[in-house]
């Protein structure tokens, strides 16, 4: 193994943003390196980071369509991070090459297809080689698998706990993250049966139980404002967590929703998303809706600063109620920078729990990444 880790994407904005902000906060002596298919544009930025004072990495010429060369990177590096995405289309054979070679991995995709694929064509390779697979490692889903494992830690672990997470954010989201959900909701029928085929092989655990709260609209957290369904991947990376973790309780639920402060706001929100929803069905409409937003697109630094989210987390558990949050600055991008960079810390630097295959951040990383980030607490 010749790096510590590697960095597959850094010439993308999410991919920059995370290179740079690995260089700044790697130990001194860190080999790393930053991969992708254009080497004057890796050389670039390697003069940036050069620049800035940072880890400089080294530079490995490698593409998502070549798979002896995501092999040579896989067995190079200790954790591979990949910011190349849509994942559905481009994830695929990182993640194949990492299992083979027990290399860890960890991504930013929030296409749940995707993940549950990866789970069905991988997750055994992965825990015969040693090899765990994180995805999902930035604003999906780190603040909500993370914030809920922080709130169960307050909390008993041989009681009923339900709790329902609500969203807030004033941020614009990558032109990765737009094209990715336009997939998810081109594709759900194929998701559907994806899901299905993982949860009939996979199995659930016994002598507990874990379920996802119905999916209505209500209140928002303490009874204040209006909060609608999310039905982004977080809520099943939490209820996986959940799964695998006894800590939990014996009878755990959870239910995610974005929440806002006046009703003709969650109802105009409603309307815009079902018609996307539906667009997304009818391809010329698709096509469309896809140059809206391209991959690679971002908000200026200045925008990104003014950015914020925040996540309020209502737990009820017999005899006490909880209110903890997780909130930071700019969810899209520089906080997801962040939240890759530390889980690749984490992962090749922190003494963790032993886990192989495909997990969630919460039970590869649960402690250390808490540790690691700035944004939890308890109300």
């Amino acid at each position: 193994m010749t790096y510590a880790f590697a960095l597959l994407g850094a010439t993308g904005f999410t991919g920059g943003l995370t290179a740079d902000y690995l260089a700044a906060h790697a130990p001194a002596a860190t080999s790393w390196t930053i991969a992708g298919r254009d080497r004057a544009r890796l050389d670039s930025v390697v003069d940036r980071i050069a620049a800035a004072g940072g880890t400089v990495p080294s530079v490995t010429v490698a593409d998502v369509t070549d798979t002896d060369s995501l092999r040579r990177l896989a067995e190079s590096t200790g954790v591979l991070a990949t910011t190349v995405g849509p994942y559905a289309a481009h994830g695929g054979p990182v993640v194949a090459a990492c299992a083979e070679a027990g290399t860890d991995y960890c991504d930013l995709t929030g296409e749940p297809e995707f993940v549950d694929r990866m789970w069905l064509d991988h997750h055994a390779t992965a825990e015969r080689t040693g090899a765990r697979l994180v995805h999902a490692c930035g604003f999906d889903s780190v603040p909500h698998d993370l914030g809920v494992l922080h709130t169960v830690k307050q909390l008993p672990s041989d009681v009923p706990i339900t709790i329902r997470g609500y969203v807030r954010a004033s941020a614009d989201f990558s032109g990765g993250t737009f094209q990715s959900a336009l997939g998810a909701f081109a594709g759900f029928r194929s998701s559907r049966n994806t899901a299905n085929e993982r949860r009939r092989l996979e199995g659930r655990p016994e002598g507990r139980r874990v379920r996802g709260l119905p999916e209505r609209p209500g209140r928002g957290v303490g009874g204040s404002g209006w909060a609608l369904p999310l039905p982004t991947i977080d809520p099943q990376v939490v209820l996986r967590s959940a799964r695998s973790l006894p800590a939990y309780g014996p009878d755990f639920a959870y239910g995610h929703y974005v929440q806002f402060q006046r009703l003709p706001v969650a109802v105009g929100a409603a309307v815009g998303t079902g018609a996307v929803v539906v667009g997304a069905q009818v391809p010329p409409i698709r096509t469309a809706l896809a140059r809206v937003k391209s991959a690679g697109d971002g908000p200026s630094e200045a925008k990104r600063a003014r950015s914020w989210f925040r996540v309020q987390f209502e737990a009820d558990a017999p005899g006490t109620r909880l209110v903890t949050e997780a909130a930071g600055g700019d969810p899209g991008y520089t906080e997801t920078a962040r939240m890759l960079g530390e889980s690749v810390f984490a992962l090749a630097f922190d003494d963790l729990p032993e886990t192989a295959g495909q997990v969630t951040t919460a039970v590869a990383m649960g402690d250390a990444l808490l540790e690691r980030l700035p944004y939890f607490r308890t109300l």
